[in-house]
């Protein structure tokens, strides 16, 4: 399995990962670059999804419903994302009001979920030192959904992230959570690039990736730290999904005591 793939193209559907492509069960993503004035949508069928304003605006509709025009920011480096969450059996649609750059994060849908727009919390600051980045909690498990969860996170030039090495590939709760993941990568400037490790305990897999802007980082299983370089900071927005809506990890062993430190 190659874990790193790379957009396809400027313009329309750029990335497009899907449970068959990816060899796996849950997780889906797209990411869509729009002119003003274009559109994109679709029936959800059996899936949930959380269309994310990466950059740029644009008016959506959901069963025929107008939901209003949502994002406001031009950089995903600069101030909050807008999104809204889709449950299956849905029609949804985007218009484009300005260039935007529009992520559909999707899983398997199920239950009894509605149509919302979803009120976007404050950034928090997670770790310390080199390893502090900026989190926004879009769609985490404290908000209804059937088993996608989205995240999005600021990693400063020079740090690290998703660090200490950590892990959900085993389904084994209260412990950890089965969860794949995607991470869509952009850098800024966006000439730069930034590092991403993908690893078991068994080294049965064990690849560095180099990570330019616009690329989609593939997590099956193992830990999955990233480090951003000296001179470009790094944002990626994370889907997970697995058996069990809940985010359990596990720490490699040999690095958790810097949590102690």
């Amino acid at each position: 399995m190659k874990l790193r793939v790379r957009p396809k193209g400027e313009t329309g559907l750029v990335q497009h990962v899907t449970p068959e492509s990816a060899g796996w069960t849950y997780v889906g993503f797209d990411l869509q670059r729009l002119g003003a004035g274009e559109g994109c949508g679709a029936q959800t069928g059996d899936r949930e999804i959380c269309p994310v304003f990466v950059t740029g605006t644009g008016r959506v509709m959901i069963d025929g419903k107008d939901f209003g025009e949502h994002g406001k920011r031009m950089s995903p480096f600069e101030g909050p994302p807008a999104a809204v969450y889709v449950p299956q059996n849905s029609d949804w649609r985007v218009a484009a009001t300005t260039p935007l750059e529009l992520a559909v994060c999707s899983a398997p849908g199920g239950g009894e979920f509605t149509a919302r727009t979803i009120d976007i919390p404050e950034q928090i600051i997670r770790g310390k030192g080199s390893n502090t980045r900026y989190v926004t909690n879009i769609l985490p498990e404290t908000d209804p959904a059937n088993s996608l969860l989205v995240v999005e996170v600021i990693t400063p030039a020079g740090n690290t992230s998703s660090y200490p090495p950590h892990k959900h590939d085993t389904d084994d709760l209260p412990n950890e959570s089965l969860l794949e993941e995607t991470y869509y990568h952009r850098v800024n400037p966006p000439q730069g690039f930034a590092m991403q490790r993908v690893y078991t305990d068994d080294r049965s897999l064990d690849e560095a990736v180099v990570i330019e802007d616009g690329d989609v980082t593939l997590v099956p299983k193992g830990y999955h730290p990233v480090a951003a370089v000296h001179g470009y900071d790094l944002y990626y927005l994370n889907v997970m999904a697995g058996p069990k809506r809940t985010w359990k990890f596990h720490n490699a062993k040999e690095h958790e005591w810097m949590l102690q430190a």
